[in-house]
């Protein structure tokens, strides 16, 4: 007898539909798991062994096929062991086979105990579009799985109660829809940053059109402070912003149980030791990397000339795209990758080329040859290059509070909406994202400020690509001040943040 078992599967961030089949036969005892399974699939057959004697039912004497289909896509993880274990004992008939609007996913203990498994968020949305009615799922992932809404989902603690539901004899209550909290833990402010007032300019104009911003400066000046405190001032995700950023944390397991949506914008800050393969994704089965962890979110690159160059490279296609695409011997995925790009970096070796101090002992050559690691195509597609002056006596000792980010992120919602707007059906949401065909028509100039781009791009030998950066920062600048028109104070100002010396030297 052959009965089949409904359950989803995972490719990059997607999940499909995987069907379980289970079938017994005559011949020597034996246990065969095949569909492309992986070490992990394969290792099922002792864990279900182990987990249908301990809920008290009999394991079959028989020669036992599990196929998981499509055979032509690898199989990984250990979410098939609760499908499996089903599917043999409705084989043998312990249990009715399972409806089609039903499917499960789950990882078995040896005391059949239902543990938790990751990308439950990406198969519960696939689930709905395949027309699954009932999801079941370890107790751990109900809360995720219900954030896909469309489909009941009953929390499995383990395979007693699934067994005893599916008889009839005592029914799992379905988990209820989650909802995030009201508030969370509050985020660093910059309330707490003293000075740098023109840096923290910067940083509104970058927040309020998704622009990418590279600090540079001595040691101990602000640039990391000020960095992890540009989230606070980042306008809310909607509902679909956060269910993406999700579905990327669910795959890569990073999702907390007890508050499995993400509400904040992900922030994202890797050690400049990483490999290539960590920042863009991959793996001889591909999973997401940190860009794509930080999609909808903040990439902050602490010491940028520290990275690999090879690790620098791989963001220019994605900051461009909007997404990455990975091929391997298992296949290709499309990971979403929009994220804004921060940066952080000392202007020489030692941090202290330019200090008033004096103490940097760096020649020409070895300040120019730091700076040169970072290559051209990278530096022309961050939009604002900011020098971080070493903050004053009199600004730390000053006794006002500085503006919240609460005050600032008024402004910054205010400029979002503009945008957001004036997009409307392009499917860019803020003016980084904003396609060339429309930069003629949104980011007009009057002869004032076209004599001043011209000017700007003839001195600093801008490229057809920062030219453009250049108006879609000035168009920011307008929305900040609720301009419609873009004057020439607004492109002097978005050139300004062009003209970093120790990077056009």
């Amino acid at each position: 007898m052959v009965v089949t078992v409904r359950s989803l599967g995972l490719q990059g961030i997607s999940g499909y539909a995987v069907a379980v089949e289970c079938a017994l036969s005559g011949g020597l005892p034996a246990f065969d798991v095949v569909g492309l399974p992986d070490a992990a699939v394969k290792e099922a057959r002792e864990r279900v062994r182990s987990a249908v004697k301990s809920c008290g039912a009999k394991f079959p004497v028989s020669r036992i096929t599990v196929n998981l289909a499509p055979a032509a896509l690898r199989k990984e993880g250990t979410l098939y062991d609760l499908p499996i274990l089903l599917g043999i004992l409705a084989a043998q008939g312990d249990i009715e086979a399972p409806g089609e609007s039903a499917a499960f996913l789950g990882e078995l203990s040896l005391t059949g105990a239902l543990r938790p498994v990751s990308g439950i968020l990406p198969m519960a949305m696939a689930a709905v579009r395949l027309g699954i009615r009932e999801l079941y799922v370890p107790a751990e992932n109900a809360a995720e799985a219900t954030l896909a809404q469309g489909l009941t989902v009953y929390p499995v603690p383990d395979v007693s109660g699934l067994l005893a539901h599916l008889r009839g004899e005592r029914r799992l209550a379905p988990a209820p829809l989650w909802t995030p909290e009201a508030a969370g833990e509050p985020m660093p402010d910059f309330a707490d940053v003293m000075g740098q007032e023109n840096v923290k300019r910067a940083m509104e104009i970058a927040a309020a059109g998704g622009h990418n911003l590279l600090l540079i400066g001595p040691p101990g000046a602000g640039k990391s402070m000020l960095a992890r405190r540009l989230p606070s001032i980042l306008p809310d995700m909607t509902r679909q912003e956060a269910l993406e950023a999700t579905e990327i944390w669910s795959v890569a397991g990073l999702t907390d149980p007890a508050h499995p949506l993400l509400t904040r914008r992900p922030f994202r800050s890797p050690h400049h030791t990483l490999s290539a393969v960590a920042m863009a994704g991959g793996g001889s089965i591909p999973k997401p990397g940190e860009i794509s962890l930080a999609h909808n979110g903040v990439l902050f690159l602490d010491e940028l000339p520290e990275f690999h160059k090879d690790v620098l490279e791989v963001l220019r296609q994605p900051i461009e795209d909007g997404e990455i695409t990975i091929t391997r011997a298992a296949g290709t995925v499309r990971l979403p990758s929009r994220f804004m790009l921060v940066c952080a970096m000392n202007p020489c070796r030692c941090g202290w080329y330019g200090h008033p101090s004096g103490r940097c002992r760096c020649t020409e050559q070895q300040v120019e040859r730091y700076v040169q690691r970072i290559s051209g195509p990278v530096l022309d597609r961050i939009d604002l290059h900011v020098e971080v002056p070493p903050v004053e006596f009199a600004s730390m000792r000053r006794r006002e509070t500085p503006e919240s980010s609460a005050e600032i992120k008024k402004r910054v919602d205010a400029a979002r909406a503009i945008q957001s707007r004036r997009l409307e059906g392009t499917g860019a949401v803020c003016n980084a994202q904003m396609p060339p065909e429309l930069i003629g028509r949104l980011c007009a100039l009057d002869s004032a400020g076209e004599s001043v781009l011209h000017s700007a791009f003839r001195r600093l030998g801008l490229t057809a690509r920062s030219h453009d950066r250049v108006l879609r920062v000035a168009r920011t600048i307008a929305d900040l001040e609720g301009e419609e028109q873009i004057s020439a104070a607004h492109i002097a100002e978005a050139v300004q943040y062009r003209n970093t010396e120790l990077l056009h030297a």
